[in-house]
This record gives structure tokens, C-alpha cells and sequence, in this order.
């Protein structure tokens, strides 16, 4: 239900993603979404203006959460270990919402537009920033800053879809695999494989 005090379109989006999440793209009305809100059909059409402005905003809210999560992670000395940690960020972010993550990347049948998927791209350029700096560090050998980004980006969502989907029942197991794969793509990517796990541990510690 819609509570006192907080946002009535926020808790739209919110109940809009659980929908989809949980029921399928068919299940997803101004009924449906008004009712799992806690509120009225006329709230939909206030807020939005129609359901097909209701799936770009969750979409998009989706995105704008994990832009303040991976805002979240300073800049240090050790680009490795702050690509660690902005790896780190993108999975508390999955775990917080995520009903938002599996929407945000049309895991639930909605197709992405270019728009969607734009924004999601340009919600990397931290990390995008973090790689071009293990690069210019000599860290990472000489390649094309978006390129290794979308390829930690490849590691990262796959071990947290495995992770959401229940493959991994144990914290600790899950921990232990996101510290070796952290680890094992810098090293791949050209650092010292010592180096690079004295630098994941750093984010794990943080």
C-alpha cells in the first residue's frame, strides 16, 4: 500500500516491478498496479498518464537507483580495488530491489528500447572511469576502456542472476565466488594476479 509520507509515484514503481517480477508482463494493468499499490486507477493516470509510461519508469527508475548506488563508491588509489567495489555496489543494488533489476533488463517480457538500454550504458561510465584508470596505471594492459567494462559488466550481472535465482543458497559461497571472479578478471585483464587479490580483498573489506 501506498504509505504517509512517501512518494505515490515512487510506490508505483515499486508495485509495477513486483508485478512484473512476480506475475509476467500479463498481469500488469492500471487495476493490477493500482490494487498492489494500495490506490485508486485515477493515481496511475495522474502519475503517468498510461501503463505504457508506467514500464519506462520503472525501467528507469531501475537505472537511476544503481547510478546513486555506484555513486556511492569513492575514489581511491587502487583503480582494481575500486573496480571491485563498483562490482560490489552493482550487486547491493540487484539485492535491494530486485524485482527493479530483472525489469530493468526485460527479464520479465518487455522489450528494452534504444533509450533504455542507452541509459543503462551511460549508468556504467563510473565504471567505464575506474577501468580507463587501471589502463593508464599500467594495472591493466593497453585496451579500449569500454570494452574490459563491458566484459566485468558480463561477470558481475551473470554471478548476481545466478545468485537472485537461488543458485547459491550460501552467502558465503556466493562471497567466495564474486572475491575469485573479481580477482581472476583483473588478473586476465593484465594485472598481477597477487596484486589483484590484495585489491578485491581491499574492496571486500571496505
Amino acid at each position: 500500500m501506498v504509505q504517509r509520507g512517501r512518494d505515490p509515484r515512487a510506490e508505483l514503481v515499486d508495485a509495477g516491478a513486483r508485478v512484473l517480477a512476480e506475475q509476467g508482463p500479463g498481469a500488469l494493468s492500471a487495476r493490477s498496479l493500482a490494487r498492489a499499490a494500495g490506490t485508486s486507477t485515477m493515481a496511475v493516470y495522474t502519475y503517468f498518464g498510461g501503463m505504457p509510461a508506467v514500464v519506462r519508469a520503472i525501467i528507469h527508475e531501475g537505472f537511476a537507483r544503481l547510478a546513486a548506488e555506484l555513486a556511492e563508491v569513492p575514489e581511491t588509489a587502487d583503480p582494481v580495488a575500486d573496480c571491485a567495489a563498483l562490482a560490489l555496489a552493482y550487486r547491493r543494488a540487484a539485492h535491494r530491489a530486485p524485482h527493479l533489476y530483472r525489469v530493468m533488463f526485460g527479464a520479465t517480457g518487455f522489450d528494452l528500447t534504444d533509450e533504455d538500454r542507452g541509459i543503462g550504458a551511460y549508468t556504467l561510465r563510473v565504471a567505464r572511469d575506474a577501468v580507463a584508470r587501471c589502463v593508464a596505471s599500467g594495472r591493466f594492459r593497453p585496451a579500449e576502456p569500454w570494452t574490459l567494462t563491458r566484459q566485468s559488466w558480463c561477470l558481475a550481472h551473470g554471478l548476481v542472476s545466478l545468485e537472485l535465482a537461488g543458485f547459491y543458497p550460501d552467502p558465503a559461497g556466493a562471497d567466495a565466488d564474486f572475491r575469485t571472479h573479481l580477482t581472476n578478471f583483473a588478473a586476465g585483464a593484465g594485472d598481477d594476479l597477487t596484486r589483484a587479490a590484495l585489491s578485491v580483498a581491499t574492496a571486500f573489506e571496505a
